[in-house]
């Protein structure tokens, strides 16, 4: 079972990487692959997937590594763990890293940013039954999580600099933005993305409790991905970012913490996936260095380290991951030698840990030699030149020893027993991709020109702009500094493992451990209990209270600024009013204070507000707006019948009056607000206005093909808006449902109790004739919509109101049996079919949700418009009726008391149902 879904993961994985292996030619000649497709043309938004050397290297990684880690998860994950929902998640992660690294457009990059937080924070909590995966799944997306956020300031500043998100036009506007006021606070913005998904300190601590998430997690997203894109931002944007004092500063002060803290870390720690976390801390740490330096070859080592790292620490990761899966345990302390019962494993390990401590022969030693060359050219922050080699010796010397201690304990020392199961080797394909990626560490430090000088080449090439040339990568250089940098570093490094208990002592007496995660806990515990006593105090239970506090709220956002400028009445002119405009105004006036006056008799003041809404609709009349008279009109009768059926639900006996003091500040607040919004419309209806309306007016029919302006506005010049309403519309009803899911009637006794009979017979006859012709008058509605007053969301409201007419008139019981529809699903297919409208506009190379029509003449009819538009229309009209017939068929079952809950009849498809 698990070998069919690890091959249906597999096979999208070496799908996209045969795509990408046969761009290789085009690619390393130094082109520049594009593909477009308009989103939103006049925001810049749109859909861009950019493939240049750097993009397609990182796409090699995930695509490439992807396939490693399915085939070692199919044999990793026991009998016990749904493969089905791993491999899901693996693949949306997957996908959303791919984003990334090919995005074109900087915030479709932010979009798939985020997606990485929530796809990672799945697989890290993967097993939800452990605590400790769900407090590092909680951490890491919360602290990723943030720094997307602060990414997103920093691409919004970027595109206001330039005047454009499309990467290739930031790239090449690096003398822009630098010397704009705003370059500062974007560059730090955007740093924050980096530094928290690359876990840079003090944003590291997320990456140690990620290390709950199972071994093929570990291997794919802190090695190779995941914690990889925070350095690929870095290179990305490196050629319009990079350069001043300001980047120099911030991201070499990082990068140098960074490493030498995790670095130093990963010598004490016991547990293997411990040590591999704080050594991958330290390795970032080192590329974000290279990244800051600003020398000319410093990018290139950094390009050149990414490969490298991703290719030996995610074979350490799987190797960590055997001798959990074949001894039971992690613990440094009680594994000991298992190159006598694990060889071939053992082997493998040893010679990936030996590349990154940067031994000769090895792919980590070439990009580590690369490291120290460009560090003896930085004079870092006016410290001296000392400074940035001294610290890179340091990391390296940390790095050889903590990769002893890896080795020795767990291979080499003890005779492999006392462990809580007999160890032995793997099957021989979980070992499979260990192997691939061990053999890449030795092939690449024997022949690195041949193997993967053109892939560094052009990567780097879209970095720093300038092409290194693949025969540079030698394995030997001569007798230099770099070469005796490195061999100090494996002879200090082999001496700090001898002297490891000496060294425990000084740092267990003299530096006591800081816990960053700790720290985090407190601080998180401390905003828990400050939001905690905020809501206690704001939540008090009482309706009126809520009320009272958000209208405050208005009447303070809107009565500063109009105190403050002011809101003088303007010079044009009030049109007159007829009499029986004024008429009607009077009666909604009365209706609302009938509503005020009659709110204990809530029936009574139920009917007083129809009345005010029924009044709002003749004034939509005589204002010349039947479209809004209509779509009014019929909301207003959904929402009484609404009221109505909550009405059941309510005491029967109001709550007592208020004091008054209550009633003074109630009626204090609701005078300011009256008072504020007259004045605004006073000051606005006297002033010029220059509206957009006349452009709506005029283009219409010429570019929409209707004359219906109100409908054309919102299912083609403000789709968008549309499609983002009846969605939320959409969540809003299946909101309601899940609130109802588990409420009960309390008191069934009252239900209908003032109808001697609960479903008239002349009642029923007449809704079930009037049913056909209403919705006959429905389809009339919508089909003439865009070109008269009508159109998806009218007729959906007159389909909603004559299927309500049959549940209030028949029963819901009667009416299920006979209308037997799962909302919850229609309300789905109403929001894809409207959005189907803007990925077919995709096929034809048009901006998403573009309509298109045409006019055919028919024999007997004459000439008739076809628009794509009513397709779309067709999406609102399904959605509005799902909508309003899910919440209202859910108030009336609770109602007549036929919920599943209390044992009556239940919709087919309903979760409930037995």
């Amino acid at each position: 079972r698990r070998a069919v879904y690890a091959w249906a993961a597999a096979l999208p994985a070496a799908t996209s990487l045969l795509l990408l292996l046969g761009h290789s030619r085009e690619i390393l000649a130094g082109g520049l692959i594009e593909s477009r497709l308009e989103w939103v043309p006049a925001l810049g938004l749109d859909l861009v997937f950019r493939l240049d050397g750097y993009s397609w290297m990182f796409a090699l990684l995930i695509f490439g590594f992807g396939l490693l880690v399915i085939l070692y998860a199919s044999y990793y994950l026991s009998e016990r763990d749904p493969p089905a929902r791993f491999f899901a998640m693996l693949m949306l992660f997957m996908a959303a890293m791919a984003g990334i690294v090919l995005s074109g457009n900087l915030i479709q990059l932010v979009i798939f940013w985020e997606l990485t937080s929530l796809s990672s924070f799945l697989l890290i909590g993967y097993w939800s039954n452990r605590s400790d995966a769900r407090r590092g799944a909680r951490t890491a997306l919360a602290v990723t999580a943030l720094g997307g956020l602060a990414l997103l300031g920093g691409v919004i500043l970027i595109g206001r600099m330039v005047g454009s998100l499309d990467l290739g036009v930031v790239l090449a506007s690096r003398e822009i933005i630098v010397s704009h006021s705003l370059y500062r606070p974007a560059l730090v913005l955007v740093l924050l993305g980096a530094f928290t998904k690359s876990a840079q300190v003090p944003f590291h601590f997320w990456l140690p409790q990620a290390m709950a998430a199972p071994t093929p997690v570990s291997a794919y997203l802190h090695s190779a991905t995941m914690v990889k894109a925070g350095v690929f931002l870095l290179g990305r944007l490196y050629p319009a970012l990079s350069g001043t004092n300001e980047w120099f500063i911030l991201v070499c002060t990082a990068g140098a913490a960074t490493m030498l803290f995790g670095a130093y870390a990963a010598l004490f720690k016991d547990d293997l996936k411990g040590l591999l976390a704080y050594s991958t801390i330290s390795q970032l740490g080192l590329i974000t260095l290279l990244f800051g330096f600003g020398t000319p070859y410093a990018p290139v080592a950094a390009v050149f380290h990414i490969i490298n790292h991703a290719t030996f620490k995610a074979s350490l990761f799987m190797a960590a991951g055997i001798i959990d899966h074949e001894t039971g345990t992690r613990d440094m302390r009680v594994l000991n030698g298992l190159l006598k019962k694990m060889p071939m494993t053992s082997m493998l390990a040893i010679i990936a840990a030996a590349s990154m401590a940067g031994v000769p022969l090895l792919n980590g030693f070439l990009s580590k030699e690369m490291f120290f060359a460009e560090v003896l050219e930085v004079r870092w922050a006016g410290i001296g030149f000392w400074a940035a080699p001294l610290a890179a010796a340091l990391a390296g010397v940390f790095s050889v020893a903590y990769s002893a201690r890896f080795v020795y304990s767990v291979f080499l020392r003890g005779d492999g027993t006392g462990m809580p199961k007999e160890p032995h080797e793997p099957p021989r394909f979980m070992r499979a991709p260990v192997e691939i990626l061990v053999l890449l560490c030795v092939a690449v430090g024997v022949a690195p020109a041949v193997l993967i000088g053109p892939v560094l080449a052009v990567a780097s090439n879209a970095v720093v702009g300038y092409q290194m040339e693949p025969s540079s990568l030698h394995i030997w250089h001569g007798f230099n500094v770099p070469l005796l940098m490195s061999v100090a570093a494996l002879a200090l490094g082999a001496l700090m493992y001898v002297k490891r208990r000496e060294i425990r002592r000084v740092h267990d007496r003299y530096l006591p451990p800081v816990d960053a995660g700790a720290v985090y806990e407190r601080l998180l515990g401390a905003l828990s209990f400050a939001t905690q006593a905020i809501t206690r105090g704001l939540e008090s239970g009482s309706l009126q209270r809520y009320v009272a506090l958000t209208i405050g709220a208005a009447v303070v956002a809107a009565g500063v600024p109009l105190m403050t400028f002011g809101a003088e009445r303007g010079s044009l002119e009030l049109l007159p009013a007829d009499p029986a405009s004024v008429v009607v105004w009077a009666m909604m006036i009365l209706s609302a204070l009938l509503v005020v006056r009659l709110h204990r008799r809530r029936f009574a003041a139920l009917i007083a507000l129809s009345a005010v809404g029924l009044f709002v609709s003749l004034t939509f009349v005589r204002l010349s707006a039947p479209d809004l008279a209509l779509t009014q009109l019929l909301v207003e009768v959904v929402t009484i019948v609404l009221v109505l059926l909550a009405l059941n639900f309510l005491p029967e006996h109001p709550a007592p009056e208020s004091n008054v003091a209550r009633r003074i500040r109630d009626w204090t607040l609701a005078g300011a607000a009256g008072m504020g919004t007259a004045a605004i419309a006073w000051a606005i209806l006297t002033r010029p206005l220059d509206s957009i309306s006349t452009y709506f007016v005029e283009q219409a029919k010429p570019l929409a093909g209707g004359t219906n302006i109100v409908n054309v506005i919102l299912v083609d010049f403000r789709g968008y808006d549309t499609l983002g309403e009846i969605t939320v519309l959409g969540i809003a009803a299946l909101g309601v449902f899940m609130m109802l899911l588990g409420l009960k009637h309390q008191d069934t006794s009252r239900t209908l109790s003032y109808a001697h009979d609960r479903f008239p017979v002349v009642l029923t006859q007449m809704t079930r004739i009037l049913l056909p012709y209403a919705l006959g008058i429905s389809a009339f509605i919508f089909l003439r919509g865009h070109n008269m007053p009508g159109g998806g969301f009218i007729a959906g409201l007159l389909t909603a109101v004559a299927l309500v007419l049959q549940f209030v008139a028949s029963g819901f019981r009667w009416t299920e049996d006979r209308l037997k529809i799962d909302f919850r699903t229609l309300i789905g297919i109403g929001i894809l079919i409207a959005a189907g409208t803007g990925l077919g506009a995709w096929v034809f190379g048009l901006p998403f949700l573009t309509q298109s029509f045409t006019y055919v003449d028919i024999p007997l009819i004459g000439e008739v418009e076809l628009a794509t538009a009513v397709i779309l229309d067709l999406g609102i009209y399904i959605t509005v009726v799902a909508t309003v017939i899910l919440m209202l068929e859910r108030l009336g079952r609770l109602m007549e008391g036929t919920t599943p809950e209390a044992g009556g009849h239940a919709l087919e498809g309903d979760p409930w149902k037995p």
